[in-house]
């Protein structure tokens, strides 16, 4: 059941770390500082998941 815990956990994060890439795309793309500042804020819980902060 561990193994299984394990893999969830790993794909979770990995889907979470390309959602954050993309958002951080997005912020570099963008030309309008509204869409950016919402990208950002649209960011940060990607990122805490990726860093394992709750």
């Amino acid at each position: 059941m561990t193994t299984v815990n394990l893999v969830v956990m790993v794909i979770y994060h990995i889907i979470s770390a390309f959602i954050a890439f993309v958002l951080i795309w997005s912020i570099i793309k963008t030309k309008n500082v509204q869409e950016a500042i919402l990208y950002c804020i649209i960011l940060i819980p990607f990122t805490l998941r990726v860093f394992h902060i709750k």
